[in-house]
């Protein structure tokens, strides 16, 4: 995968830019607050139609302007692609490939693969489960695009489920009970589905982690992925069926995917509390790190890696570490100090209030 140039128009503070992109390391330098995570911000939503920041939409299109367009030219396997997608405020966006519109926006995803490092990775280990969860099933769409529907149908569910647990008030009537029976059914396969979905990823992940974190902390250390939802020995129907009292009087559904929790362990403890911030830091690249590596043997072709500012919140020894240990392919890295020992661009982007210059 090569992205070659990047166009924007109305995109955050970004009146009208183009930049382009060398087939290795891009440097996007310039103060905080001038537009440099931006640029890498577009290019992840051309690959996942969302804000790796979590943004809502009304945020992305520039303030005054009625929508914002973001365009890239790539090349994948020797094809060209021209990706666009518009952005429209409280309306919806729309998305192409080489100039044919997309029945979906869905359909956009998968062809332009991208991994993000960002400092607040961070959250993926500090944070509650929340946190794990969507750092699991982004990397899931990421492995496969067709794993966004699998994902989607388990939020549709739940919010029918829901809306019917709120409207009962806590009374069950025959009717709630017999529409409840058909959501149960529905959330069962979803879930059920999105569990094997999460199973496959990890266990394609976990050979990965701990060479990953080794390098990353220049120690050995055991890394245990864990994911065990409290359901699974049950099924989630039985699950649902034992909460559906609970569910009722509480108007929300407490089982399920939605609630499952991936507990990281670091020298046979848990990350989130016992870790240090290096070494919680460390795992979270690792397990970035990790994921990247799987994508780049499922689709043949590593993503592109969009390293946004991460090497402020390193110390040396792990940035050094961090730049040895980056995988090969295109990567764009933005900083707004002096770049890392070991670090040979091919191409220097200087931002300035929402303007790009090459240097």
């Amino acid at each position: 995968m090569h992205l070659r140039r990047l166009h924007l128009a109305d995109f955050r503070n970004y009146r009208e830019a183009s930049v382009a992109f060398p087939a290795g390391l891009t440097v996007v330098v310039g103060d905080n607050g001038q537009g440099k995570t931006n640029l890498l911000e577009a290019v992840g939503y051309l690959a996942t139609l969302s804000s790796f920041r979590g943004a809502p939409t009304e945020a992305l299109v520039r303030a005054g302007a009625s929508g914002a367009v973001v365009r890239a030219e790539a090349e994948r396997d020797g094809r060209e692609l021209l990706l666009e997608a518009e952005i429209v405020p409280g309306g919806r966006s729309r998305a192409q490939v080489n100039r044919q519109p997309l029945r979906r926006t869905r359909d956009l995803l998968g062809a332009l693969r991208v991994s993000v490092f960002s400092p607040d990775d961070l959250v993926i280990v500090k944070e509650g489960p929340g946190e794990r969860r969507r750092f699991l099933d982004e990397a899931l769409v990421a492995l496969h695009p067709r794993n966004d529907a699998v994902r989607s149908d388990v939020e549709r569910v739940l919010r029918q489920r829901n809306a019917l647990l709120k409207q009962s008030g806590g009374r069950v009537t025959p009717d709630i009970e017999a529409t409840l029976d058909v959501w149960d059914a529905k959330l069962d396969d979803a879930g059920t589905a999105l569990l094997a979905a999460r199973d496959d990823l990890l266990e394609r992940v976990r050979p990965e982690l701990g060479a990953a974190y080794q390098a990353l902390a220049g120690k050995p250390a055991p890394v245990r992925a864990v994911y065990e939802p409290a359901w699974r020995s049950v099924g989630l129907g039985t699950a649902l069926a034992t909460a559906r009292t609970d569910d009722l009087r509480r108007g929300v559904t407490t089982v399920g995917p939605h609630r499952d929790d991936l507990d990281l362990f670091l020298n046979d403890l848990p990350a989130r509390t016992h870790a240090s911030q290096g070494e919680q830091r460390s795992l979270a690249l690792a397990l970035r790190l990790a994921v990247h590596k799987v994508v780049t043997a499922v689709a043949e072709s590593p993503p592109v890696l969009l390293l946004d500012d991460v090497f402020s919140e390193l110390d040396p020894d792990r940035s050094d570490a961090l730049l040895a240990n980056l995988p090969p392919g295109q990567a764009v890295l933005t900083t707004a100090g002096v770049l890392p020992t070991g670090t040979h661009p091919e191409a220097v982007v200087r931002v300035v209030g929402g303007e790009v210059l090459a240097d």
